[in-house]
C-alpha cells in the first residue's frame, strides 16, 4: 500500500513538474519535438551541452553571455564549443576523462562547460578561493587528468604533475599552455559524436572546516528545472545577472536553467556590486543572483546611488548559499520591492526550500517551503520526528536527485530516505522553515545554547555596524563564552559597552557577548561564507 502511494505521488508530481516546465517556456507545445531532442541531448551529454541546444538552432543570433571580454550568442556559443569539443579530441581528451576548471566566470569558461559536456567529459568545479594544498588534494582525489585554468591561477597548480594538461581559459599569459581559442582554431564546427553517457559533475564543499569533499551529480532529470521554477518564476527571455561564481550550486543551477530559457546571461569575473548595479540598468535585466554578502554590498551602496539606476525591470532577486539576515529581507524590499527570493540547500542535497517575497514579508529570514518533488523534516538528537512549531531540530531533506556519498567514499546521515543537512532549524505556526545555524556552530555557554547567526542577525541591524560575527572562546566558568569581531560602519568604531547592552536589550542575556573585537574586515570566502575558525585565537 505505501509503495503504491509513493508510486502515485510520483506521477503527480512528475505531471506538475512538468506543467511548470510548460508554464516557464522551458516546455513549448508547439515545439514539442525540439524540446524533445533538447532532453535527448542531455542524457547524452549533460545539462551543459543541451541547455542551448535549442536556442542556437532556433534564434542564433539571440546574445547568450555577457563577459568582460566579449559577448557571445547562441549561434557562437554552440559553433565554439563544437570547434573547441574537436580541439580537445585532438589532444585525446573524451569520455572517462576528468576536467577540473580553476577559473573565473567569462565566455572561454561557458564554452569550456560546454564542450566538455559534448565529449562526455566529468567536470569538477573548483573554487578561486581555494590554496594550493586544497588544489592538490582535489585534483589528486577526483582522479583530474585536464585542469582548464586562468593564467592568474597557474603558480597554485605548480605542484600538480608536469604531464597534467593546463588550459588556459584566455589567451592571457601563461606562455607554453595552450588556450581555448588555441585548440578550437581549424578545427570543424560541426558537433562531435555524442558520447554513450553523460560525464557527470562534481560540486566541491567549501572547505570551511577541513579539505573540500566532492559530492557528484550525475542524474539528469526534468525535476532538477522544476524544482528550481516551481517557486521562483523565472520565465522565456529577458536578462539574468549572475552575482555568484559558477562553482557555486546556486549560481551554476540558477545558470543552466536561465540558458535553457534563452535569457541573456551577463556575468563577470569579479562581483562588484556597482557593476553589478549598472548591469541592471544597461541591460534591464528582470532577474539577479546573489549571495547574501553581495547583497547586502548592493544595499550598502545606498540610496542615492541606487537611485541613480534605473532597476524598474527587475522582478526577481534570487538569494542563497548562506544565512539571509531579516534585516536585508526588509531593506531588499524597501529598495526594489517584493522581489526577493531566499533559497536553502547545500552542494550535497541542491535546492530544498524556497521563501517568495510574500513569505519574507511575513517571516523575514525564513527560507519557505520544499518546491515540487522535495520534502523537509526536522529531528531531535534521538531522532525522532519534530513537528511542533518553535521547537528545534537537526534538517533532512529529500529532493529526488538524493545524494549518493561523496567521492571519497564518506556519506551524510540518513533518516527516513532523507539527507541531513548539518543545519538546526524550526518550523513557525504557517509550517515555514528558519534555519536557526549549523549543528557544528551552537555554543553551549552556562548550560544554554546560542547559535551565533541570531546574534549576528541582530548586530548588523545596529548603525554603527557593517559586518559581524560571533565565535565561542573557552570560559572557565561557563565553558564557552560569545566574542563577537565587529566592523564599523565608520571610521571610528561604537563603544563595546554599547554593543553589548544593544544585544542584552534585545536577546536574553546568556546570547550577549563577553568581548567585543573591532576589525577592518571579516575573513570571507569566494562566496561570502564566513571562515569562523580563522577567527579562534584572534582578538
Amino acid at each position: 500500500m505505501l509503495g503504491q502511494v509513493s508510486r502515485l505521488r510520483q506521477l503527480n508530481e512528475l505531471i506538475y513538474s512538468l506543467e511548470i516546465l510548460r508554464r516557464r517556456g522551458l516546455i513549448r507545445p508547439l515545439r514539442i519535438s525540439a524540446s524533445a531532442r533538447t532532453l535527448r541531448l542531455a542524457r547524452k551529454a549533460g545539462p551543459f551541452a543541451a541547455m542551448i541546444f535549442e536556442t542556437a538552432h532556433d534564434d542564433p543570433k539571440a546574445v547568450a553571455i555577457v563577459g568582460d571580454h566579449g559577448t557571445l550568442t547562441y549561434g557562437e556559443l554552440e559553433r565554439r564549443a563544437n570547434t573547441l569539443a574537436h580541439g580537445l579530441a585532438g589532444m585525446g581528451i573524451g569520455a572517462g576523462d576528468v576536467a577540473g576548471f580553476l577559473c573565473r566566470d567569462d565566455c572561454g569558461t561557458v564554452l569550456a562547460l560546454i564542450a566538455a559536456g559534448k565529449l562526455g567529459v566529468r567536470v569538477v568545479l573548483l573554487n578561486t578561493g581555494f590554496g594550493e594544498p586544497q588544489v592538490n588534494d582535489v585534483v589528486e582525489r577526483e582522479k583530474v587528468t585536464a585542469l582548464f585554468i586562468d593564467s592568474e591561477f597557474l603558480p597554485l597548480a605548480d605542484g600538480l604533475p608536469a604531464a597534467l594538461p593546463r588550459i588556459l581559459t584566455r589567451a592571457d599569459g601563461g606562455e607554453g599552455f595552450p588556450s581555448v581559442d588555441d585548440l578550437a582554431a581549424g578545427r570543424p564546427a560541426d558537433p562531435p559524436p555524442l558520447p554513450a553517457r553523460p560525464g557527470g559533475l562534481v560540486l566541491l564543499t567549501s572547505g570551511t572546516t577541513g579539505n573540500p569533499r566532492g559530492a557528484p551529480r550525475d542524474k539528469i532529470s526534468p525535476m532538477q528545472s522544476a524544482q528550481i521554477l516551481d517557486r521562483i518564476p523565472l520565465s522565456r527571455g529577458g536578462t539574468l545577472v549572475l552575482g555568484t561564481p559558477l562553482f557555486h550550486g546556486t549560481g551554476l543551477g540558477q545558470f543552466v536553467v536561465a540558458m535553457t530559457l534563452a535569457k541573456k546571461v551577463v556575468l563577470r569575473r569579479r562581483t562588484d556590486a556597482a557593476v553589478m548595479l549598472a548591469d541592471i540598468a544597461a541591460h534591464r535585466a528582470d532577474s539577479l543572483i546573489v549571495v547574501p554578502t553581495m547583497l547586502k554590498r548592493l544595499l550598502d551602496l545606498g540610496p542615492d546611488i541606487l537611485a541613480e539606476h534605473d532597476t524598474s525591470s527587475l522582478r526577481i532577486i534570487v538569494c542563497g548559499g548562506s544565512a539571509l539576515a531579516p534585516d536585508l529581507c526588509r531593506r531588499t524590499a524597501e529598495a526594489f520591492g517584493d522581489v526577493l527570493y531566499n533559497v536553502y540547500g547545500s552542494t550535497e542535497v541542491a535546492n530544498t526550500s524556497v521563501a517568495t517575497p510574500a513569505e519574507l514579508r511575513r517571516a523575514p529570514g525564513t527560507v519557505g517551503r520544499p518546491p515540487v518533488g522535495c520534502r523537509v523534516a526536522l529531528y531531535d538528537e534521538h531522532r525522532n520526528r519534530v513537528t511542533e512549531p518553535g521547537r528545534p531540530g537537526t534538517i533532512f531533506a529529500f529532493n529526488g536527485l538524493s545524494f549518493a556519498g561523496y567521492t571519497d567514499g564518506g556519506h551524510k546521515e540518513i533518516v527516513d530516505g532523507m539527507v541531513s543537512t548539518g543545519d538546526i532549524g524550526h518550523f513557525d505556526d504557517e509550517r515555514l522553515l528558519f534555519v536557526d545555524g549549523r549543528d557544528d556552530e551552537m555554543i553551549v555557554s552556562g548550560g544554554e545554547n546560542v547559535f551565533p547567526v541570531e546574534v549576528e542577525n541582530l548586530l548588523i541591524q545596529h548603525p554603527d555596524v557593517r559586518d559581524a560575527a560571533v565565535i565561542a572562546v573557552d570560559d572557565p566558568d561557563f565553558g564557552e563564552r560569545l566574542r563577537a569581531f565587529i566592523v564599523p560602519a565608520s571610521g571610528s568604531p561604537p563603544d563595546p559597552a554599547e554593543i553589548k547592552d544593544y544585544v542584552k536589550a534585545n536577546l536574553a542575556r546568556y546570547k550577549v557577548p563577553r568581548d567585543v573585537v573591532f576589525v577592518a574586515d571579516l575573513p570571507r570566502n569566494a562566496t561570502g561564507k564566513l571562515l569562523r575558525h580563522e577567527l579562534k585565537g584572534t582578538g
